[in-house]
């Protein structure tokens, strides 16, 4: 039991409930709303006659305004405000009874005590101020039914109840008083424990918004640096192979000018020296467990096919080109980004959507700006309930359209299915 009310009232936590951002200006305006509030009851109570004053107007009037300026601290300074208000309440209470009686002043001394348990830090200083405070108003109210006029004095008829008239008095106060200071506690805890766990909340979502930034970013740069590794394959080769063509042309010469030779071995030096300084500064994104197999590249695409309707997917396949031989003509770095392409967006059909059949188109065009080299890959399915990916598949297409300079067509279509087009261009390939 005591450790269940430990967790309600939160004595062991050390939150600070955060204002809200135009505070000043709320409470303000609300302590002058329940002022003039107060102001028309009061006068409406006076005009009925039900109220006889025991002080000046004035005086009550400068009560009710000291009281409702307690109020607008009371979210920035809770536990001193609820003082305040109990001091105000025994004030008025004592001096002006009548008064305190009235409707809004009493749900100025409800707001006070609301706004302490609402508001105030830490859990266990609130609760060491509530419970004095609380046995300041209690032992006043004993005082009041001792020494003070009783709620039993003002009864005109004979009691036929089962308690004496003193014993109902004491009781009927009590109850009173321990539903209206009840009531505002209650409601304050649950208001402050609503925004501790809508606190909780927010920084859960804010935590989990930056993982998957990170995540986002680093499956950017991992992408850049598997495609730097592969860039790095395919420039290499081919940078090495005019090395060894140069090479052989210099060694075969029949005349041996001395021009063309020198020329033909600073081509050959040179390089030999790009690929060394490539191979120093890409030589970080390599891991000692990478495959030097040759990369895939536009002819292993229907190679990937085959394999995809070997694993039950129904999977068509179709080459189209501008001219014949123009496919052949890819670049293998282009290549290599339309076969991976192609594999991730078949990977996510069999992983991710209910489609049952599948096809994939690779084209090679000339048209009036350039040639081109795109692969495009439609489904008939529907996303699949729980099987929600990272999304980093469709980071890394997206990071290879941009190396590329290209072009992509990705998401639903608008007759059902999915839809992933992508085209680079021939010329240059970034």
């Amino acid at each position: 039991m005591r450790q269940r009310w430990t967790r309600f009232l939160a004595l062991d936590d050390t939150w600070r409930r955060p204002l809200p951002r135009a505070w000043l200006r709320q409470d303000v305006l609300s302590a002058l709303a329940f002022l003039a509030l107060a102001a028309v009851g009061l006068e409406a109570a006076r005009s009925l006659g039900v109220l006889t004053p025991s002080r000046p107007l004035w005086e009550q009037y400068l009560v009710l305004a000291v009281t409702a300026l307690v109020v607008v601290w009371r979210r920035r300074y809770p536990l001193t405000a609820v003082v305040l208000v109990a001091a105000a309440m025994f004030v008025t209470g004592v001096l002006m009874p009548e008064l305190m009686a009235q409707f809004i002043p009493q749900l100025l001394y409800l707001l006070g005590f609301f706004s302490a348990v609402a508001w105030g830090a830490p859990r266990r200083r609130v609760l060491v101020v509530i419970a004095v405070t609380m046995l300041f108003m209690f032992g006043w109210i004993v005082w009041q039914l001792r020494w003070g006029d009783s709620p039993s004095d003002a009864v005109g008829a004979a009691p036929t109840g089962l308690m004496s008239p003193g014993v109902a008095g004491a009781v009927y106060v009590f109850l009173i008083n321990a539903v209206y200071f009840g009531s505002a506690l209650s409601v304050g805890q649950v208001a402050w424990r609503t925004a501790r766990q809508r606190d909780v909340l927010e920084r859960q979502a804010r935590t989990i918004e930056e993982q998957s930034t990170e995540l986002q970013r680093q499956a950017t740069l991992d992408e850049r640096m598997r495609i730097a590794r592969e860039l790095h394959d395919v420039v290499a080769h081919h940078v090495a192979v005019i090395g060894v063509q140069a090479g052989a042309a210099r060694k075969t010469l029949t005349r041996r000018p001395e021009g063309t030779a020198d020329a033909l071995q600073h081509i050959e030096a040179s390089a030999r020296e790009a690929v060394g300084e490539m191979r120093a500064l890409l030589g970080t994104l390599r891991t000692d467990g990478d495959d030097r197999t040759p990369q895939p590249g536009v002819a292993d695409i229907r190679a990937l096919v085959d394999q995809v309707r070997a694993d039950g997917l129904r999977v068509s396949y179709d080459e189209v080109e501008a001219r014949p031989g123009l496919l052949a003509d890819v670049p293998q770095v282009v290549g290599l980004s339309l076969y991976r392409t192609a594999q991730e967006a078949l990977t996510n059909i069999r992983r991710h959507s209910t489609a049952a059949s599948a096809s994939v188109v690779v084209r090679a065009l000339e048209e009036a700006d350039g040639r081109f080299a795109e692969v495009e890959v439609l489904d008939d399915g529907r996303p699949r309930g729980g099987t929600g990916g990272s999304g980093l598949g469709l980071v890394g297409m997206r990071e290879r359209i941009t190396a590329h300079g290209g072009l992509g067509d990705i998401g639903p279509r608008e007759t059902g299915g999915y839809r992933v087009r992508v085209r680079f261009p021939l010329a240059v390939a970034r």
